[in-house]
């Protein structure tokens, strides 16, 4: 992994005792499958990681926006379907990948994941070489 706990930790308030080692391994492999390729150096990568690594964190512990306690009430900084732009981590990570992998994924997420495209060949004959079948 090219981020640490410590890393993370600097940059979003972590509940004492939290294990963030699972949060930055999706984030390394996101990292190293869609911005590796993209001639980033090894410090931009590491900081791609890191806030990719907070903003999984923030997903499961979401950041409360406002609180009350007056008729107690809370209001988080989470919004449901979108992806990546869900937390300030997400937004950031991607405007430090400023090639746009991980916007792309995103955007593809938002419409229903990645679409495969259908190709057909036709193998029949040719307009002159049909033959009419009648009853």
């Amino acid at each position: 992994m090219r981020t640490t706990q410590e890393k993370v930790e600097a940059i979003i308030d972590v509940n004492e005792g939290v294990d963030l080692i699972p949060f930055m391994a999706v984030a390394n492999e996101l990292v190293t499958e869609c911005c590796v390729d993209s001639g980033y150096t090894d410090a931009r990568l590491e900081l791609i990681e890191t806030w990719l690594s907070a903003h999984l964190y923030a997903i499961k512990d979401m950041r409360p926006s406002s609180e009350s306690i007056g008729d107690v009430s809370i209001n988080y900084q989470y919004k449901v379907g979108l992806y990546l732009e869900a937390t300030m981590y997400g937004q950031q990570a991607m405007i430090l990948d400023t090639f746009g992998n991980l916007a792309e994924i995103s955007k593809r997420m938002e419409g229903g994941g990645i679409k495969k495209a259908i190709d057909i060949t036709w193998v029949g004959t040719d307009d002159d070489d049909e033959e009419t079948i009648t009853d």
